[in-house]
């Protein structure tokens, strides 16, 4: 019975070791990882970390060396207790070589505690240390070595069992601290690299989030708008001190449930014009989720010069399309002399007028859609009369059903019943929106479909005319409504001018146009008008 007492006693002092042997270790590796954890600054970390370490487990020295896969090489890149500085410049070793080499073949630890001169090292300079133990850990971080651990001490044999698996759950607790302030440092990089170019561009730049608040605004953006950047973060949109036309068509473009990119321009009271493209953004997340989109991009260009450009041209055609005008009219009555004289005699001549009568027809469309944009633009001959809307766009898809039926395709019509009566020139907006529905019949394919869709938003009527052709690259969206301009280089023919008077007439009644498109997606160009009809 004594004896039985007795053994028990030890048994119990024994496993009551163990214990404490185990809260102590536990105890070591939470006190490495609470230390660690409190930072996110890698240097910071690779030196918290290696001091936490050589405190929990008694050595006297220590370092921390990371892997560079890209070059190929272990890199010092913390030391302590070591009578030479390692790490200005770092010390490297090739992948694969010395002790290091072992750690990362084994993927475990290796110790030596009896280490002296006759080892040999990728860095036989590391002798003149003088230490006689060491133990390098691999440190792990999302299943893969990311860097060693090294401890070593003056003394042999120093590196027991107990100690050397403290050092195996401490090394990971530092890989991954290491990993996620490295993670860290190199997003910051990058956003800084980004931001960077952001506050460079000579473009302005919005970011906003999915409600429309500003989430960022470059030094190009802040400059158009006279504004201070810092004070608008976080402010709505619409709250934004930015020009209320601007701001309106930004609006009217982020409240649309659209995958596209949105392209406009807005000509100020000072005669400056502003281009806008607005982009939604998409942004893959395991945290949140979202339906639609993550927020948007709104680009912004100052085109002025642009503007003044082709408003020097186009009084430049002006000009020329009046003085060719009576001498066209001579030429043309000319042609149909000479086709009734010879026109049914030689077929030669018959061929040769008909080229000729086509190329003055030509000329004469575009004489006749410079005049009619100076019309527009001058104000002069313009008849302000309420209308409806929904009348004339059923009129308009009436005109073109013989276009429709040619190209066996189909349209579909949706319209508001809240639209209403509007005061303005009927027949200039009825050129305006023929010039969009003529323009989706040339580029959609046979078969294709054509969507009206009028709606309002405010005291805008939009008016949008929806095809599923080819879609236009974004590049060649801001330019779409400038005179003379072509995005595409086919055998549609066209003037360059169509765009450009449903521009004028969508401005004169108070609106603007825009455009949304991808390639492959089909376009839809869009006109607002004021239901305040012309403005006087």
């Amino acid at each position: 019975m004594q004896n039985d007492l007795q053994s028990l006693i030890i048994q119990n002092r024994l496993l009551t070791d163990e214990v404490k042997r185990r809260i102590d270790q536990l105890g070591a590796i939470n006190a490495v990882a609470a230390t660690v954890s409190q930072s996110l600054d890698l240097d910071k970390t690779l030196k918290t970390a290696l001091e936490a370490v050589l405190n929990v487990v008694g050595a006297e020295a220590g370092g921390i060396s990371l892997i560079d896969e890209k070059a190929g090489e272990v890199v010092l890149r913390a030391q302590q207790g070591w009578p030479d500085d390692f790490t200005n410049p770092p010390m490297r070793i090739p992948l694969g070589q010395g002790m290091s080499g072992k750690v990362i073949s084994t993927n475990d630890i290796v110790v030596d505690n009896d280490f002296n001169e006759t080892d040999v090292l990728a860095v036989p300079r590391f002798h003149d240390e003088k230490f006689r133990s060491i133990v390098m850990a691999p440190m792990h971080a999302r299943t893969k070595i990311i860097g060693i651990l090294s401890l070593m001490s003056n003394k042999p044999n120093s590196f027991n069992e107990e100690l050397i698996n403290v050092l195996r759950a401490v090394a990971d607790t530092v890989g991954v601290a290491i990993d996620n302030a490295r993670l860290y440092e190199t997003t910051s990089e990058h956003e800084k690299q980004l931001n960077a170019v952001l506050q460079s561009t000579t473009d302005g730049m919005i970011a906003t989030d999915q409600s429309g608040c500003i989430s960022m605004i470059n030094q190009a953006a802040q400059n158009l708008f006279d504004v201070d950047g810092r004070k608008l973060v976080g402010v709505p949109l619409r709250d934004a001190p930015i020009h209320a036309k601007i701001r309106e068509s930004l609006l009217f473009a982020l409240s649309s449930r659209t995958t596209e990119n949105k392209t406009f321009q807005t000509t100020l009271e000072t005669g400056r014009v502003i281009s806008s493209i607005v982009s939604p953004v998409y942004i893959d997340s395991q945290v949140e989720k979202n339906g639609e989109h993550d927020g948007w991009v709104i680009v912004l260009r100052d085109i002025s010069h642009l503007r003044e450009s082709e408003i020097r041209r186009a009084e430049f055609m002006r000009a020329a399309a009046h003085d060719m005008k009576n001498p066209l009219g001579v030429a043309l009555s000319a042609m149909h002399m000479l086709q009734d004289y010879y026109g049914n005699v030689d077929p030669t001549a018959k061929e040769i007028i008909r080229l000729a009568l086509n190329g003055i027809n030509r000329l004469q469309s575009l004489i006749n859609d410079l005049l009619n944009l100076e019309q527009i633009e001058s104000g002069l001959g313009i008849n302000k009369a309420q209308f409806n809307l929904d009348e004339l766009i059923r009129e308009v898809f009436d005109d073109m059903k013989p276009i429709f039926v040619e190209k066996k395709m189909t349209y579909k019509l949706d319209i508001s019943k809240d639209i209403p009566t509007i005061p303005g020139d009927r027949k200039w907006v009825k050129r305006a929106i023929l010039n969009y529905v003529d323009n989706a019949a040339k580029y959609t394919n046979e078969g294709g479909e054509i969507k009206a869709h009028i709606f309002m938003v405010d005291e805008l009527v939009h008016i949008e005319v929806i095809d599923n052709g080819p879609g236009i690259a974004v590049e060649f969206q801001p330019r779409l409504f400038e005179r003379f301009y072509r995005a595409t280089t086919d055998k549609i023919q066209g003037t360059g001018l169509g765009l450009a008077i449903v521009k004028s007439v969508a401005e004169l009644h108070g609106g603007s146009v825009y455009v949304k498109s991808q390639p492959g997606n089909g376009s839809t160009f869009g006109m607002t008008v004021s239901v305040k009809g012309i403005e006087s």
